[in-house]
């Protein structure tokens, strides 16, 4: 029985995921042989994006249709992936059509995430990002999978990035779509999964590998329940309840482990999220048998066994994967030295709890029914308990992030709001579709009501998702106005110094006579390593430096070398350099000498990043050791 529901469900998500990659493929070939106006300067990416939307819905539609009809369900599984694979495709992709770059384009915290991508688009070996001879800190697997594509397609990590963004995004969407219809019936599948796509879409996607884990969350966290908590006689709405419900403690442990694979902070929130489920059921399990005779000794603990059994299978599993992008980091952190700043961010956001059912807005409204209904029904409904445990987990995460302020970390709380958005959101699904049905009945059951209820549902949802390209006016207009690898702007406005990179790139490889993944560069643009697969001396900030590459000593060591006298105790540092000493320098001239503008930890400060220059005479290169080559803003020295 267990064997044959998982069997069924990985051949749903193959086929799935199928659909999706060919929506998304076609869709986004289609939009890019049309020569499209930039975002920023006109309207028409906006109206073909809300025609899109629209078949995407009316695509649902037909397929909610068919399922309550009970005809053809095959067909109507189809068109709902298509409908909900091809919403992502249009909201995404037309705004983004004139131009190579995805959300933020290569600005902000996107630098790093595109270093990443490319450096595992040149190799498929665990490499950190930036430093040589490192594992990567960050969870690599959403970038480890983009890289393999890339490299199959022969595109640079750069150019990868958004096609692989919004097609991940479309997967991962449609994979939700499957797991809600094993759970539930299948026409609130359709509906809360697409609901709940418009959500990640408008306020996840731009931070693409944890939004993969986004739109999963709710319906993941309704399995793990159904792994934990079994009564024996639940009269539970959905499937996971039958076949022992081992099949959710295996879809419960893959999950996960996929987050721990994809983003850390959201597999430690779901972590700490199944564990409370596991208390709860541990709890529930005892107040269930507190009228039985047969009680003795202690039996409250044994009620305990068979949960802490199932968490342990969950945590072998998630370990296990985890392990797969995790493990070298781990087994080289057992030696070495550390700092870690990754934590020490705390934005105004992060100082308050989030309340997204009283935002005066559509999400709001549906955040707003969503609590409701949870509190309404978390005594008679697992889904309500489900995610109502979910949501209680992120709030106490958010106090407990809080809290830690005072010991100068804190867990980066802020950062969970899309989940919150989307938990209350499957909930607000349910509660709509609950209360219209109570309301029909309390009206007895008026002939066109239903069709009401439709409609206002139907309209709500394209009005919310219309408004989608607003939510992400900043993050689209940054792509279009950011200078990308082939040195242009998607606005057609002049190119910032990011266009003089392939100059840069060719006389790197002509003077060092070396490939790229073999050659260090000490460079404050480090930009340049997001475009091309050189490895960096120093990170961009401390926060997203790998805690082996002793962040804080390098700048130390770089403020050293500018310091020194003569071109032969440069030499001499760099020959005795504790890390791979630079092969090269990337510089901006300034008068006499050459300046880096580096970055310094200054929480619990916000902004948490103090920006400081680095000034090295001129002088100090003044030898044939050192090749200098002055490249539009840029000076080159290549240590001979």
């Amino acid at each position: 029985m267990v064997g044959r529901r998982i069997g069924g469900a990985v051949g749903d998500g193959v086929i799935a995921t199928v659909v999706a990659v060919v929506v998304a493929v076609v869709g986004l070939e289609a939009f890019s042989v049309v020569h499209w106006p930039a975002f920023n300067s006109s309207n028409v990416t906006r109206a073909v994006t809300t025609v899109g939307q629209v078949v995407a819905a009316v695509v649902l539609v037909v397929a909610v249709g068919l399922m309550r009809a009970r005809r053809w369900p095959w067909v109507a599984k189809v068109l709902s992936w298509v409908g909900i694979s091809g919403f992502v495709t249009v909201t995404l992709g037309m705004p983004l059509a004139a131009t190579k770059l995805y959300l933020y384009g290569i600005s902000v915290d996107q630098e790093f995430r595109t270093e990443f991508l490319t450096r595992l688009t040149d190799s498929a070996a665990l490499h950190d990002m930036t430093y040589v001879d490192l594992p990567p800190y960050y969870s690599a697997g959403w970038f480890w999978v983009g890289g393999r594509v890339a490299s199959v397609l022969g595109l640079s990590g750069w150019e990868a990035f958004k096609p692989w963004a919004i097609v991940s995004l479309a997967v991962a969407s449609v994979l939700a779509a499957v797991l809600w219809s094993k759970l539930i019936r299948a026409d609130w599948a359709v509906g809360v999964a697409a609901v709940t796509t418009a959500v990640m879409v408008a306020y996840a996607s731009p931070e693409a590998y944890s939004a993969v884990l986004v739109v999963l969350f709710a319906p993941a966290m309704v399995l793990a329940w159904g792994a934990l908590h079994r009564p024996p006689s639940s009269g539970d709405e959905t499937s996971v309840a039958t076949a022992g419900g081992w099949g959710a403690v295996i879809g419960t442990g893959v999950f996960l482990g996929v987050s721990a694979m994809s983003y850390t902070l959201f597999f430690g929130i779901a972590v700490f999220a199944v564990c409370l489920m596991g208390l709860f059921a541990w709890v529930a399990a005892i107040a269930r048998r507190r009228g039985e005779t047969d009680r003795a000794g202690l039996w409250w603990l044994r009620e305990l066994g068979p949960i802490l059994l199932r968490l342990i299978v969950i945590g072998v599993i998630s370990g296990a994967l985890g392990l797969l992008t995790y493990g070298p980091y781990l087994l080289q952190a057992l030696s070495g030295h550390m700092s870690n700043a990754a934590m020490h961010y705390l934005p105004e956001a992060g100082s308050q709890l989030a309340f997204p059912m009283f935002d005066f807005s559509l999400l709001g409204l549906l955040c707003l029914v969503g609590t409701i209904w949870l509190v309404l029904r978390a005594a008679s409904s697992r889904r309500a308990q489900a995610l109502g445990i979910a949501v209680v987990a992120i709030y106490l995460w958010s106090l407990l992030s809080m809290t830690v302020t005072v010991i100068g970390t804190t867990l980066l709380e802020f950062r969970l709001e899309p989940i919150l958005q989307v938990l209350l959101a499957s909930a607000g699904v349910f509660g709509f579709a609950e209360g219209t049905r109570a309301v029909y009945q309390i009206l007895n059951e008026p002939k066109r009501f239903r069709a009401v209820a439709v409609v206002v549902g139907v309209l709500g949802a394209l009005a919310f998702a219309q408004d989608i390209p607003s939510i992400l006016n900043t993050e689209i207009t940054t792509a279009y106005t950011d200078t990308d690898g082939n040195g242009t702007r998607a606005d057609q406005r002049s190119p910032s110094a990011v266009s003089h990179y392939h100059e840069v790139d060719a006389a790197l490889l002509a003077q060092t006579g070396r490939p790229r993944d073999r050659t260090v560069v000490l460079t404050a643009d480090t930009s340049f390593l997001a475009y091309y697969p050189y490895y960096g001396f120093q990170a961009l900030t401390p926060h997203y430096a790998n805690p082996l590459a002793e962040f804080d000593a390098r700048a130390d060591e770089i403020a050293r070398w500018s310091e020194l006298e003569s071109p032969a105790e440069l030499r001499d540092a760099l020959a005795h350099s504790p890390w791979r000493a630079p092969d090269a320098f990337l510089f901006r001239s300034s008068g006499d000498s050459y300046t880096l503008r580096l970055s310094s930890d200054v929480y619990p400060n916000d902004p948490n990043v103090r920006r400081y220059s680095v000034t090295f005479p001129k002088t100090l290169f003044a030898d044939p050791h050192f090749r200098i080559t002055d490249i539009g803003p840029f000076t080159l020295v290549v240590v001979q």
